[in-house]
């Protein structure tokens, strides 16, 4: 890994002078908050000659040291999928170049376009300044999934993309996937074993397969004060249920606090979920979502347990990542309570 944001400089403007076939200059490097399993930097690119010659704001996207789960893209397979959903117009950030040479920048990366706005979920929650975008954003969120779900697969050459087990519904295979990496990290947790008894019990069936984003929530969104700009973090991409998409943004901790805000702490459900079908989007199965809420929750608190194994291991020291191993505890008892409400 690349150690200090000069040396990243001058490597990151060798490789764009050679890309683009015109002399560059890189400055303004800086490191984005946020990004638990990759790294975001906003760049500032001008091309000092050529037909291209002008300024570009941009953001690289790296690699860090593993992953949160298993069937995580590749920074090239993400690179394409943005592409794709670009080309359908789904509100993403222009995607630029990819590199999945990791001796270029010290791990594969890609680079987009930059969106202003706001990034971090618990500002989009609270801050003054967004109140009339939380006020958009469950209508635009149903909007833009609508069009994600809309993608075509293999017209798009995305058949790269992760798919269910054999003889397994996408629920089974989400949940398969995850006890299987809960069994590697060796943790006893009764709570999840108990959730994951329930889960395999209940496990709906699927009758329409889509594009899934995999981590459609706020948090993955950049809002202005006039709403939602863009869809990022494409790393867990998939074809799968689309009732997994439309629950992830209702799973507790999305809400950053604002827990009577069941849609990501800026709205409900419904309005949410109005604006999906409207927008072209199949009818929502409710029942297959109240479960998806429930996997989403056991999810990401194996999601968790993986990120504190990744600062305990070594291979990615992190306070940040330490501190979510804690978290767990918030989605066993939030698995608890749905369980009991469910049954």
């Amino acid at each position: 890994m690349v150690s200090t944001s000069n040396d990243l400089c001058s490597r990151l403007e060798a490789f764009l002078t050679k890309t683009v076939g015109q002399p560059v200059r890189v400055s303004n490097l800086r490191q984005l908050a946020g990004g638990a399993s990759r790294e975001s930097w906003s760049v500032d690119l001008e091309i000092l000659k050529g037909p291209d010659a002008g300024r570009l704001d941009l953001v690289l996207r790296r690699d860090m040291g593993g992953v949160i789960h298993d069937n995580a893209l590749t920074r090239e397979q993400e690179f394409r999928v943005i592409a794709a959903a670009h080309a359908a117009g789904v509100l993403v950030p222009r995607p630029r170049w990819v590199c999945g040479d990791p001796s270029v920048l010290g791990a594969p990366f890609f680079i987009m376009d930059r969106l202003e706005g706001e990034t971090v979920g618990r500002r989009i929650v609270r801050e003054p300044g967004l109140a009339d975008a939380r006020r958009l954003l469950p209508r635009q969120m149903g909007e833009q999934l609508a069009r994600i779900h809309q993608v075509d697969i293999a017209r798009n050459d995305l058949t790269f993309l992760s798919s269910n087990l054999p003889g397994r519904s996408p629920a089974e295979t989400a949940l398969e996937r995850a006890l299987n990496q809960l069994w590697r990290l060796g943790e006893p947790h009764p709570v999840l074993e108990l959730a994951a008894r329930w889960l395999q019990s209940h496990a709906p069936p699927c009758d329409r397969l889509v594009l899934v984003h995999g981590d459609f929530r706020v948090g993955n969104l950049v809002v202005s004060p006039n709403g939602l700009r863009g869809v990022l973090d494409w790393e867990f991409a998939h074809v799968g249920d689309p009732a997994e998409d439309l629950a992830w943004p209702i799973v507790r901790s999305w809400r950053f606090g604002q827990d009577t805000l069941r849609l990501g702490g800026v709205g409900q459900p419904d309005e949410f979920f109005q604006s999906y079908e409207q927008a072209g989007g199949h009818p929502v199965d409710r029942a297959a979502v109240a479960y998806w809420e429930i996997l989403g929750n056991f999810r990401w608190a194996v999601g968790c347990i993986a990120q504190a194994h990744r600062h305990l291991s070594g291979q990615a020291p992190s306070i940040e990542l330490a501190s979510l191993g804690r978290r767990t505890a918030e989605m066993e008892l939030e698995l608890l309570e749905l369980i009991e409400r469910a049954d």
